[in-house]
């Protein structure tokens, strides 16, 4: 019974295009919809770096923290 009916749909969309105006609606749906796409895509390209390939060869790298020489030393 908590379901939008047609007549709840209705009422929001008039409410929608007083408050945004018919002109900017195509506009704001043309960028949500650019929006979504790029979303789409950053989380496909997330997916795809967490999933190891199977044909490349994974080498590690090991590294040490240099600290650079104290201001005052002595010079080499």
């Amino acid at each position: 019974m908590n379901a939008l009916g047609p007549s709840h749909l209705a009422i929001l969309a008039v409410a929608v295009i007083i408050l945004f105006g018919a002109k900017r609606l195509p506009d704001a749906a043309r960028s949500l919809g650019k929006s979504m796409r790029i979303f789409k895509s950053e989380v496909r390209e997330l997916q795809n770096e967490a999933k190891p390939d199977s044909t490349a060869n994974s080498t590690t790298v090991s590294s040490e923290r240099v600290d650079p020489p104290a201001a005052g030393g002595p010079s080499a």
